[in-house]
């Protein structure tokens, strides 16, 4: 018991130091996969779009006792109050349980989900209130447990108690349980818990952010004192990292100011159903430089146009555009004025949104008529994608003060004004007949078997892009093994699932622009899926005008070039976009890859241009799993030269799953799989089912910074 005389000794020399923290404690990962304190949760929840990773050596074995072994936690805030986690328990690394068990070596390997919610309607001044799932799903569920846990902050203190059930056997997580934290300083905290079986004391240890850049939270755990009778070490230790998974998260941008009169705009956002912008306030800042404006008159309407100064600053838009980066840029105007401008989106590649961004705000900039309007086209491969209108003066007001812009904007071709005389010769800086090298990693991995915690085949694969005209271009994919673990080499277990060398993929695409909102995309040419195949896929999706939604058809044929072992699959699919949580819903089925028949559905959690989703298929097999997609490039790449353009992958995903609703746990490998190239309609054309005009007015703040970082 002298060990727990120690916490409070602890406590009391800390009163004594100066710097005390004034806020309430932090939230930290605890051992078992939550936000917590050692072995019981908190209410609190990590805060949507922040992942945390983490590793401690206590191994809860099979319930029955303690050991030194191996957890390894991903966990991620998908929403608000929405607290997902996967954890890995493991006793030993890479030895095999098969041999283990010939040898009389009693081991476990476990991947585990777990997930908590945050009630939410309850007064922050009473108390927070959240309810949770351990080990939801699977064939070996060791650790399932449920509860619901109640957290109140006072001062530097955080009081914690629950009720739950468990399937322990020593009674951990297994009735009442409660918890102190004790934060004295903002970089030290003491805890203190009753799991329902055993007193446990940790201290915590985290470092200053400013000697990480910023980049995000390391914490150094220490659990020195516990009075369980199951436990072969007195002490166990742990250490967390977690950080934003984005920085261009809806949440992170200032909020935008009504416009001082804006019932058309209100009304034109509740026909394309986005909601308007309610009134906040807006932090101090330097407003940006742009040209003057023209001396207003009494009636705007009678206000004279001065076509040579027009024509001036439309030459030198064109200009900073191409110098941007732009392709197929074209500028023009009538004598109204109405300003015009089309171009397409290299750069840009994370998401078209920051182009569009520079792009209003260069017309603001360059543009000083106060009665001057604009009309704004985005296409890719010449086809027509989004365009925006509006007036200048009121953009330029929304990117000097953040008033919100009268931004109309419309899905596919825009309404071309008459009248207009286009600067120059056509449209500048072609995109066919440029490559575009895009380089990143191709890895093939499994977690948690009886061979290894975590076994990987890594390659780097170079895929090239070559638009040739009209929708249509050329994409070869190639790639070479840089590592492989022993269980993914020639001749062993998961052989079949290794990254090979060599061509990947080598097609012919062309895209069709239809009415009604219907795009068609075909491709046809090599596949390899392990096997060669000659293939052809055919993609239709139509859009709604808003973008909220979209439906898809999907049918591909392969033919095996060395004997009769055709494949088709045809998938049908619907995705919805709810723009103001910035959260897409999908929903697929209809005949796979592996000739499997059946639904999955997916729910994409946004941060910026990363996403968490949670999916779950029912084909032969049932499966959940969780992945994340984050890009492997700068925001703005680099130009497109006459010689090309290398680039990162805009959107890298990787996910985990597992079986569920089975007693075994077997590997699946490609269930509920269609195969996929760089070039798609969702990827190429639609901004990863993120263009549209909802998504804009959802995002208005993003446009003003995009400008104001790339000007």
């Amino acid at each position: 018991m002298s060990k727990f005389l120690s916490i409070v000794t602890s406590g009391l020399l800390t009163l004594s130091l100066p710097g005390a923290a004034d806020d309430t404690p932090n939230d930290y990962q605890n051992f078992t996969g939550f936000t917590g304190i050692i072995n019981t949760p908190s209410a609190e929840v990590l805060e949507a779009g922040v992942v945390s990773i983490g590793h401690n050596n206590q191994l809860d074995f099979r319930g029955e006792s303690f050991v030194d072994g191996y957890n390894y936690i991903f966990s991620a805030g998908v929403w608000s109050g929405l607290e997902i986690s996967g954890l890995i328990a493991t006793s030993s690394m890479h030895d095999s349980l098969f041999a283990a068990h010939v040898l009389g070596d009693d081991q476990i390997r476990d991947l585990s989900f777990n997930a908590k919610y945050q009630i939410p309607l309850i007064p922050e001044d009473w108390f927070k209130l959240a309810i949770g799932a351990k080990d939801i799903g699977g064939a070996a569920n060791y650790y399932e447990s449920y509860f619901a846990v109640a957290s109140k902050d006072w001062r530097d203190f955080r009081f914690s108690t629950g009720i739950s059930t468990s399937k322990n056997n020593i009674g951990m997580m297994d009735g009442v349980f409660a918890g102190i934290e004790w934060q004295p300083l903002e970089w030290f905290a003491l805890q203190l818990e009753h799991d329902a079986e055993a007193v446990n004391a940790a201290a915590r240890v985290t470092v200053p952010k400013a000697w990480l850049f910023d980049l995000g939270t390391l914490t150094l755990t220490s659990r020195f004192y516990s009075n369980t009778d199951h436990s072969d070490e007195d002490t166990y230790y742990g250490i967390n990292f977690s950080m934003p998974l984005s920085e261009q998260s809806q949440r992170d941008y200032q909020a935008i100011k009504p416009a001082p009169d804006n019932a058309d705009v209100i009304a034109h956002l509740s026909e394309q159903g986005a909601q308007p912008v309610k009134p906040r306030e807006v932090a101090n800042y330097e407003p940006t430089r742009v040209a003057p404006k023209a001396q207003s008159s009494a009636s705007s309407s009678a206000q004279e146009v001065n076509i040579g100064e027009l024509n001036t600053e439309i030459r030198a838009l064109k200009q900073a555009l191409v110098a941007d980066g732009f392709e197929n840029v074209q500028v023009g105007a009538n004598r109204e004025p109405v300003v015009v401008v089309k171009f397409e989106n290299p750069v840009f590649n994370r998401n078209d949104i920051d182009a569009i961004g520079v792009v209003l705000g260069r017309v603001a900039q360059y543009i000083s008529n106060d009665s001057a309007s604009y009309t704004v086209q985005l296409s890719k491969h010449d086809i027509p994608l989004l365009s925006l209108s509006g007036q200048v003066s009121s953009y330029r007001q929304f990117i000097t003060e953040g008033t919100s812009p009268g931004v109309v904007i419309r899905q596919g071709m825009m309404d071309v004004p008459g009248g207009v005389a286009w600067i120059g010769d056509g449209s500048v800086n072609s995109p066919y007949f440029k490559p575009r090298l895009t380089i990143g990693p191709a890895l093939s991995s499994t977690y948690a078997t009886e061979l290894g915690v975590y076994d990987f085949s890594l390659a780097l694969r170079a895929d090239l892009e070559i638009p040739l005209w009209r929708g249509a271009g050329v994409n070869i994919t190639a790639q070479t093994v840089v590592a492989d673990t022993e269980d993914f080499e020639p001749g062993d277990t998961f052989e079949s699932r290794r990254e090979q060398n060599g061509l990947e993929r080598a097609i012919f695409y062309q895209t069709f622009d239809l009415p009604f909102g219907l795009y068609n995309q075909t491709q046809v040419g090599f596949f390899r899926e392990y096997y060669d195949y000659t293939g052809i896929i055919n993609e239709t999706a139509w859009v709604s005008p808003s973008g909220r939604h979209k439906l898809y058809n999907t049918y591909g044929f392969f033919d095996y070039e060395d004997f009769d072992g055709d494949r088709d699959y045809h998938v049908m699919g619907y995705q919805y976009h709810w723009v103001e949580q910035d959260i897409s819903f999908h929903l697929s089925g209809g005949e796979f890859w592996q000739r499997d028949k059946g639904m999955k559905v997916e729910t994409k959690f946004w941060f910026g241009d990363s996403y968490v989703s949670v999916y779950a298929y029912d084909t032969d097999v049932q499966v959940a799993g969780i992945s994340f997609s984050i890009p492997l490039t700068p925001r703005k790449d680099m130009a497109v030269s006459e010689y090309g353009q290398v680039k990162g992958n805009q959107a890298w995903r990787h996910g985990v799953s597992t079986r569920i609703g089975e007693g075994t746990n077997a590997l699946v490998y490609k269930k509920g799989y269609t195969p996929e190239t760089s070039v798609s309609l969702d990827r190429t054309y639609f901004n990863q089912g993120r263009l549209s005009g909802s998504y804009v007015y959802a995002n208005l703040a993003r446009l003003r910074e995009a400008y104001l970082t790339f000007k």
